[in-house]
C-alpha cells in the first residue's frame, strides 16, 4: 500500500457575521486538541500517519468537522483559504517563541496570515530522505500550481492564484534549496545557516521540502492549503508517489537533476502566478509549457509508485475533478466575480467541510 503519509493543514478563523478575521486560534486549537499557528487568526490540525488515503481522507475532514464546530461556538467560522481575501490585520499568538519571531523579524511576521498544506512521508533512513528531497525539487512547483487557493490579498485580487507563496518567501529561509547528497550533508547545510544566526532555531528551516525534526518523514511545505479534503488528498497521493519515485532513482544510482536555485525559484514563481490555468515550467525540459500537459508528465513520472500504492485511480479521478472544476483560487475568482469578494469569506466555510 505504500508509505505512510500525514496531512498537516493550516485554517484561518473568521466572525460568522462579517466574515474578518478573529483571534479565536488558541482557544480552538486547546478545544480539539490541536495545533495554535504564528497568528491568533489561525488554528492547525494534522492526520495521524496513513497508509490508506481513505482512511486519510476519513480523519482529515472529522479534523476539519471537528475544528469548524469549536469554532462555532465561539461565533467564528473555519476557512481552508491560504490567504484572507478581506482587508485584515493579525495579531501575533502569544508565547515566547512567537514573541521572538515578532521582534527578530518585525513586519514580516506581522504581515504572515497565510496558511499551508504539508504533506509528510514515512522516510525513515535520513540518508534515503535526502536523497529523496535533492530528486523531487523540480516537481514541488507542479504541486504548487495544483493547490493554489490564495489570489486575495488585503481585498484586492493580487494576479496570483497563490499569493501566500510570495509572503512566504520573504522568510530568508524559505524555498528551494541546493542538493544535500545524504544525511551528513544535509546536517551541515543546516548548521552553516543556524551560524549565520538568521534563523533563531531548526524549526525555522522552511525550505520547500525537508527532513521532518521530529517525524521519521520528509515533509513537503510547498503547498497552500487546499478548499476541499479531496484536493488534499490527491496531493498527498502525488507527494508519496513523488517521494517513493526518488527513493527508486536514488537506489537505482540516477543522478540528482541538474537544476539550480536560481531555476527552482522561477519556476515557483510561474506556478504561484498561473496556477493549473496557464503555463508551467517543465520539470524535464525546463523550459514553459501548458499546466495541463506538465500535471499529465507528473502522473507519468510517478505512475509506477502510484500503481504500487493503490494511488492511481484516486489520482486520475482527482486530476480530472480539478480540470473540470479548476483550483480553490479559480473558485475564489468565480465566486467573488458572482457575488463580491465579501462573498469568498461567507462561502468559503462551507466549502471547507466538502468531501
Amino acid at each position: 500500500m505504500g508509505r505512510r503519509v500525514g496531512i498537516e493543514e493550516e485554517f484561518l478563523l473568521v466572525d460568522a457575521d462579517t466574515g474578518r478575521a478573529r483571534g479565536d486560534g488558541p482557544a480552538v486549537a486547546r478545544a480539539v486538541e490541536e495545533q495554535t499557528e504564528l497568528q491568533q487568526q489561525q488554528v492547525e490540525t494534522g492526520t495521524a500517519p496513513h497508509t490508506d488515503l481513505r482512511e486519510a481522507a476519513s480523519d482529515l475532514l472529522g479534523r476539519r468537522a471537528r475544528t469548524a464546530a469549536a469554532a462555532r461556538e465561539r461565533g467564528a467560522r473555519l476557512l481552508a483559504l491560504a490567504t484572507h481575501p478581506l482587508p485584515t490585520a493579525s495579531a501575533t499568538t502569544r508565547g515566547e517563541r512567537y514573541q521572538r519571531l515578532e521582534d527578530h523579524y518585525g513586519l514580516l511576521v506581522r504581515e504572515q496570515l497565510t496558511c499551508g498544506c504539508h504533506v509528510h512521508v514515512e522516510v525513515p533512513d535520513r540518508d534515503e530522505a535526502a536523497a529523496v528531497l535533492d530528486r523531487l525539487r523540480p516537481w514541488t512547483s507542479v504541486l504548487l500550481a495544483l493547490s493554489s487557493n490564495s489570489p486575495f490579498w488585503q481585498g484586492a485580487d493580487s494576479g496570483y492564484a497563490s499569493y501566500r507563496t510570495q509572503v512566504w518567501y520573504r522568510w530568508p529561509t524559505a524555498g528551494p534549496t541546493e542538493p544535500f547528497g545524504d544525511a551528513a550533508g544535509y546536517d551541515r547545510a543546516t548548521a552553516r545557516l543556524l551560524a549565520t544566526g538568521v534563523p533563531l532555531d531548526a524549526g525555522q528551516f522552511y525550505f520547500d521540502a525537508r527532513i521532518s525534526a521530529t517525524h521519521p518523514t520528509v515533509e513537503v511545505r510547498v503547498a497552500d492549503v487546499c478548499l476541499l479534503a479531496r484536493d488534499a488528498v490527491l496531493l498527498a497521493a502525488l507527494t508519496r508517489g513523488l517521494v517513493e519515485t526518488a527513493a527508486r532513482e536514488a537506489a537505482d544510482g540516477l543522478p540528482v537533476p541538474d537544476v539550480s536555485v536560481a531555476a527552482l525559484r522561477a519556476a515557483s514563481w510561474r506556478a504561484a502566478h498561473d496556477g493549473t490555468g496557464g503555463e508551467l515550467v517543465s520539470p524535464t525540459s525546463g523550459r514553459p509549457e501548458p499546466a495541463d500537459a506538465v500535471l499529465t508528465a507528473l502522473v507519468d513520472h510517478v505512475r509506477p509508485a502510484l500503481l504500487d500504492a493503490g494511488d492511481e485511480e484516486l489520482v486520475l479521478t482527482g486530476l480530472a475533478d480539478v480540470r473540470r472544476r479548476g483550483t480553490g483560487a479559480d473558485w475564489q475568482r468565480a465566486t467573488a466575480a458572482r457575488s463580491g469578494v465579501d462573498a469568498v469569506a461567507r462561502e468559503a466555510a462551507e466549502a471547507t467541510l466538502r468531501s
